[in-house]
């Protein structure tokens, strides 16, 4: 079987100069190079470049998949919107790292699954790119998501303690639920993480911002209506989003629990599937319940309208028999399995038994026809 690798690095904050587009064409020749991005596949060959040095160099946010179960995602952000203190507190173990190259912090994450499959990876990281404005805005919740990934990979020890919980892990939005899918984080990871994390209200927060706003010094704020109207920031909202969450930390912290240990988690995770497991197995039970009920008052409905034509359906399997033709063997058997429950049905199996043993001895010349009764468990 071949090998598919896919490649996908976006420029995010910057677009690529025509002489970095320039080296990154001498890396590739099919590969399709924009100023924002750069996109390849590869089913027998392999990338010539270095990922890592790409992304300090020339791009935000990398994406990699292979078929044999390789999931790698890089985001590159400036340290003046997310410190590299902050996020190594989250990413500490081998899927889920973090670096800083000059201005950059840079986050590496990679999920393996043996086995794999065969997934196109066209998508992805357009699903995944919004996390990194939410990264920026001081929404931490995808670092969590990443510090469960460690968890998950049993990189750390039993005894160390999370990181801040931020609030919202119970709503993932659409990104962060590709994040999870992406690095395959236990959902039951994320739902025992949820249960110390505050909820996340649309219109609250808004007015929270608004508030926070009318509290700031008007310098503050003048430099803020400054900069925006130069329009040379691209981080400038986020910077302000960061700091609002900052002012909000010590509240937030508050209405949480408190710091549970990795053992702790896992072992809550534990149960979470054992407790999702049987409330699986009822409802599928349940299901399952309810359907043969309802097939068995279709059937009897069925054998209602059956007795009403009772003369004229016997009549019937004598004309289908008659054709000879085998699709109609199978109609006419089928048809004298229904008259034969309709006959039981009434208390009259006898009867039915008896027009069955005239049947099969008239049509004994039949081979196709007798088998197929056999097999019905009419002869």
């Amino acid at each position: 079987m071949s090998e598919y690798q896919y490649y996908e690095f976006q420029a995010v904050d910057r677009p690529l100069s025509e002489r970095e587009m320039g080296e990154l064409r001498a890396c590739s020749s099919r590969a399709t190079i924009t100023a924002t991005r750069f996109v390849n596949h590869y089913e027998w060959g392999s990338f010539k470049g270095n990922p890592s040095v790409w992304m300090e160099k020339y791009f935000d946010a990398f994406l990699y998949l292979a078929n044999w179960g390789t999931h790698e995602l890089m985001i590159r952000l400036p340290r003046k919107v997310l410190d590299l203190k902050t996020a190594k507190r989250y990413c500490c173990g081998r899927a889920a790292s973090a670096r800083a190259q000059g201005d950059f912090v840079i986050l590496e994450l990679s999920s393996e699954e043996e086995g794999g499959d065969w997934e196109d990876g066209n998508g992805w990281l357009s699903s995944l790119i919004s996390l990194r404005a939410d990264l920026a805005a001081g929404d931490h919740r995808a670092l969590y998501l990443a510090w469960l990934l460690c968890v998950q990979n049993r990189e750390l020890d039993d005894d160390a303690t999370e990181p801040p919980v931020p609030a919202g892990l119970g709503e993932l939005t659409a990104p962060l639920q590709a994040f999870a899918d992406f690095l395959r984080i236990d959902g039951d990871l994320v739902t025992v993480a949820a249960d110390q994390s505050p909820k996340v209200n649309g219109t609250s927060f808004e007015l929270d911002v608004e508030r926070w706003i009318a509290t700031l010094p008007e310098a503050t704020k003048t430099d803020w209506l400054v900069r925006l109207a130069g329009g040379k920031e691209p981080h400038l909202r986020a910077e302000m989003l960061r700091r609002f969450r900052e002012s909000q930390a010590p509240r937030e912290s508050r209405s949480g629990g408190a710091q549970r240990t990795v053992g702790e988690i896992l072992t809550a995770a534990e149960e979470c599937a054992e407790k999702r497991h049987r409330e699986e197995t009822v409802r599928i039970a349940a299901e399952r319940a309810r359907r043969e009920r309802e097939a068995a008052e279709q059937r009897e409905r069925y054998l209602d309208n059956l007795a009403k034509r009772e003369a004229r359906a016997w009549e019937e399997v004598d004309g289908l028999i008659a054709t000879k033709q085998p699709g109609r063997y199978d109609e006419a058997v089928k048809l004298l399995c229904d008259l034969r429950d309709l006959a039981l049905r009434r208390g009259r199996g006898s009867e039915a038994e008896a027009r069955l043993l005239r049947l099969r001895e008239e049509q004994a010349r039949k081979p196709s026809f007798i088998e197929r009764l056999r097999k019905a468990g009419l002869a």
